[in-house]
């Protein structure tokens, strides 16, 4: 008898086993799927572009700001010059660099001043616009475009002592 009861009582553990196990084994799939969902990530709600209707393209680009202190003139000092290196390419002030015009760059004169440089070697002068911001080179007071540098016959020398004045006539 001891070993019916015994037989019988490993069926019943058994079975207690074999339905603990299904019960654990679905608790851990059940936590497991349950987990999976949490570290699963909605993606940030990103709104639709607006459309707004679009203007037309200005002619000219965007005018930069110029510096709020315009330098005080007359002044005098060291004149530089850039050609085709530039040729083709944005200025500061949004228009197009063309060597052949009368057009300097100049740390802080408005965009659009009209100034007389003067070179003192030879009394040489001419009437450029400021379209651009320079010279980056040390001790320059002025970058004129290729055809302002040969009207003051400087291109050979590649820098000259100018006088910057406001021309006659303003």
């Amino acid at each position: 008898m001891a070993n019916g009861f015994s037989l019988s009582f490993r069926r019943v553990v058994a079975r207690g086993y074999s339905e603990k196990l299904s019960c654990l084994l679905a608790m851990c799939l059940g936590l497991l799927l349950s987990q999976g969902c949490a570290l699963l990530q909605r993606p940030p709600d990103i709104a639709a572009p607006v459309e707004t209707p679009t203007q037309p393209a200005p002619a000219q680009p965007t005018v930069k700001k110029s510096p709020a202190v315009p330098a005080k003139l007359p002044q005098t000092g060291l004149a530089s010059w850039y050609g085709a290196q530039h040729q083709g390419k944005q200025t500061a002030s949004g228009t197009i660099y063309d060597q052949g015009e009368l057009t300097a760059a100049h740390p802080s004169l408005p965009f659009g001043s009209k100034i007389k440089v003067t070179n003192l070697a030879n009394g040489k002068s001419v009437e450029v616009e400021i379209t651009d911001r320079g010279p980056f080179a040390e001790n320059r007071i002025i970058d004129l475009s290729q055809a302002a540098a040969k009207a003051l016959d400087m291109i050979d020398s590649g820098t000259a002592t100018v006088r910057l004045e406001m021309p006659s006539g303003q």
